[in-house]
């Protein structure tokens, strides 16, 4: 029988080492993810990443509560993440977000609960909320008050018009809706985030009366981007990188700039995939894997969700590792250009 890798995490708690991705986008038909949800559960994947931005959670939960019905599985046998979206970093829309995608993915705890920006907008319903001149409401809150107890504090509200300052408003903040007290009344078992810089990460690890440090940081990681220095500080803090966009992003032509390389198509990764017998998909998860971090791959192809898994019965030596290191060139595919005006944007710093 076999048994799935994994990490243990700082809290103790078990994460794959493989995990299925399940954005799409927009213009293919949400029944495709909801099909591809179920082949990954089918030829292994027991690590579902999940997110309110992706808009498709009732698609995800169709297909794992048809794999518990026809035992497949059990509940406690999957991993399941989701995300909290940027608006709702308000302590008071943690807690209700959370419930949220709990109810659309016909789920009554998750397994891994992620801040999925250290970028706030306007909060509200609205996914991407715009003034009359189309430019992104931001907002901002204090993330250690997303995150946990911290007493009344300080909420920044709106941007201005100029999106540079931030009017200032003080509120009382209501410390029982936010992360940390998702994980005390059961809703999820651990709490991480993604997308955050190290600076972002202190915030939160050097926070007064930290109750549960995040498990993870949630990151594009892949053979251009290698993100070594990021890995070494979570290393060094206990925590796990999860690696998103790992084979390179999806190049949605909707943010990902066109004119950069396809991963998969490197020439080096090619060689190295016939040496080995393996597709590039493989090899470029193989190498993340043995450096520790948790990998997370999407397909709608049923041979390449299957191919994309079996990357557990061969390593890559030493010098193939050295080879692939040499490919890093710092790209970043997810920009998150629509942000970038935002003062916590967090690709301004090295890492």
């Amino acid at each position: 029988m076999f048994v799935h890798p994994y990490i243990v995490m700082n809290d103790g708690n078990q994460i794959p080492v493989a995990g299925f991705g399940t954005y799409a986008p927009k213009k293919f038909p949400k029944s495709l993810g909801e099909d591809a949800v179920k082949v990954a559960i089918d030829v292994g994947y027991r690590h579902i990443d999940c997110a309110h931005l992706y808009e498709n959670e009732a698609e995800v939960g169709r297909a794992i509560k048809e794999k518990i019905e026809d035992g497949t599985i059990k509940r406690e046998e999957l991993f399941c993440t989701g995300k909290l979206w940027s608006t709702s970093h308000t302590p008071d829309r943690v807690r209700p977000a959370l419930e949220y995608s709990l109810h659309k993915l016909q789920l009554d705890y998750l397994d891994l609960y992620l801040i999925h920006l250290p970028i706030e907008f306007k909060p509200g319903d609205e996914m991407f909320p715009m003034d009359e001149n189309q430019q992104l409401i931001f907002h901002n809150t204090d993330i250690r008050d997303t995150w946990g107890v911290m007493g009344s504090c300080g909420i920044l509200s709106i941007v201005d018009v100029n999106r540079t300052s931030f009017q200032r408003q003080r509120t009382k903040r209501q410390s029982e809706r936010a992360m940390e007290q998702c994980v005390d009344a059961g809703l999820v078992k651990s709490i991480g985030v993604s997308n955050f810089n190290r600076r972002q990460l202190e915030l939160i690890l050097t926070m007064p009366g930290l109750k549960h440090k995040p498990v993870c940081n949630q990151v594009e990681c892949h053979v251009y981007l290698s993100q070594s220095k990021m890995l070494k500080y979570c290393q060094s803090n206990y925590i796990v990188l999860v690696g998103h966009s790992t084979l390179g992003s999806s190049r949605d032509e909707s943010w990902i700039d066109q004119s950069s390389p396809v991963l998969l198509e490197d020439p080096v990764l090619k060689e190295m995939a016939s040496k080995l017998n393996r597709t590039t998909s493989q090899i470029a998860m193989r190498y993340l894997l043995q450096r520790g971090i948790v990998v997370l791959a999407k397909s709608f192809n049923p041979t390449r969700i299957k191919q994309n898994f079996q990357v557990f019965d061969f390593h890559l030596s030493e010098e193939d590792m050295k080879i692939i290191d040499a490919l890093n060139i710092d790209l970043r595919y997810d920009v998150i250009a629509v942000c970038k005006d935002h003062p916590k944007y967090p690709f301004h710093d090295e890492y």
